[in-house]
């Protein structure tokens, strides 16, 4: 087997491609050949050392893919060799072969091709959470997306748009705010340009937004929650623009608003049972086509330095997606 090695955080220039000795699972795992495998900005911190869950060295990073069970580790069930799955184990996946634990492992069905599937977990999951769970959206709401035209955020107007809300999505070009509105933005704000507070009103006519979803964090934090609703609530999803933000706890009190924090990760962990019955209900979504993965390119597996590239550069819209 091939993978990217991380023996020293440091960033993506110390990544190397190497041979190593192809592993036997052990109980409780399975191995998997990589068929594709996602890109998502905690592969960025991880390699970086700046992600809040840091593992020994040397390890693959790529949180996120999807493939074939070739061999089970003692005790597992439920899986067989030759079966599609997906998974999302942290680490691992810019490789040939992973090692996953078979809870790790989403079963796939035939209909749904692996680089869709390598591009779906964590920005579904995530934004499924977020906006029905900790948001409880309701339908005819109002959502802003912040971030829109990123992999959460696809997925976030998407989810929105199937529960019945109205959606302003918030990018930073003409092209991406097009992208929004390609997959259901009902509106859509370029603040590369605009006044985003100012922009929120006139599109509200003063009311402001229910729902805002901010996988973003930075100079845009404060904006958008002054243009919030009466008893809205501001999902903090993530910090992509890195600097965390400072909110002045006041807006909160008059606008009668709700800080809420979105750890999906944690939330799959404590709660198995809700998390599983969060992730039937995206499957059958997608059986449905009422969600799908934004796939901005694919590219080789031996070109990932390149796809951390396009990524650093903000230049990807939805998912960047590595095959083999």
């Amino acid at each position: 087997m091939h993978a990217w090695l991380c023996e020293n955080p440091v960033g993506v220039d110390a990544l190397t491609w190497k041979e190593l000795p192809t592993p036997e699972p052990r109980a409780g795992e399975v191995l998997v050949e990589i068929q594709a495998a996602s890109l998502n900005f905690p592969d960025l911190l991880i390699v970086q050392n700046k992600y809040q869950h840091k593992p020994a060295l040397p390890f693959v990073p790529g949180s996120e893919y999807a493939g074939t069970v070739v061999a089970l580790g003692e005790g597992v069930t439920g899986l067989q060799p030759g079966q599609r799955v997906a998974c999302l184990a942290g680490t691992g996946g810019f490789a040939t072969h992973t090692l996953a634990q078979a809870a790790q492992c989403l079963p796939l069905p035939d209909s749904f091709p692996p680089v869709d599937a390598a591009a779906f977990i964590m920005t579904y999951a995530t934004s499924h959470h977020a906006l029905l769970d900790r948001g409880q959206l309701k339908a005819g709401e109002t959502v802003l997306v912040l971030g829109a035209a990123g992999g959460v955020g696809t997925a976030a107007i998407q989810i929105a748009k199937a529960a019945g809300a109205r959606v302003i999505a918030a990018a930073s070009s003409d092209e991406k705010c097009a992208l929004c509105a390609s997959i259901g933005a009902d509106a859509t704000i370029n603040y590369s340009r605009e006044n985003l507070r100012e922009a929120l009103k006139a599109l509200t006519e003063g009311r402001g937004t229910d729902l805002v979803y901010d996988p973003v964090g930075g100079d845009l934090a404060e904006p958008a929650f002054r243009a919030i609703a009466w008893r809205g609530r501001y999902l903090v999803v993530g910090f992509a623009a890195g600097p965390i933000p400072a909110l002045p706890l006041n807006l909160a009190l008059l606008k009668g608003a709700s800080i809420v924090g979105v750890f999906w990760g944690d939330f799959a962990r404590r709660e198995p049972q809700a998390n599983a019955a969060m992730m039937a209900e995206l499957g059958r979504w997608y059986a449905e086509g009422r969600i799908k993965p934004v796939i901005d390119r694919t590219l080789p597996m031996q070109e990932l330095k390149a796809a951390y590239a396009l990524m650093g550069s903000r230049g990807v819209k939805g998912k960047l997606v590595l095959v083999n």
